[in-house]
């Protein structure tokens, strides 16, 4: 039997996750010194996650670079 296209896992089809598994939870708070070795690993604290957004440049018009070159002479 073949597995339908749908169900296919693609290459870049993970994206970004906004859940942390428990070990990554843990790592986080390694970091900021808000977990110890040796404290319980249930009951963790919130871990907020940022996703990372780009901003788009906005492209100049062709015609204000010209009015920009034609007006410095």
């Amino acid at each position: 039997m073949t597995i339908d296209k749908s169900l296919k896992i693609r290459r870049g089809g993970t994206g970004n996750r906004s859940v942390l598994t428990r070990m990554e939870r843990l790592e986080k708070l390694k970091e900021t010194d808000r977990w110890q070795e040796g404290d319980s690993p249930l009951g963790l604290p919130k871990v907020r996650v940022r996703k990372l957004q780009m901003k788009k440049k906005k492209k100049k018009k062709e015609g204000e670079e010209e009015g920009e070159d034609s007006s410095a002479t």
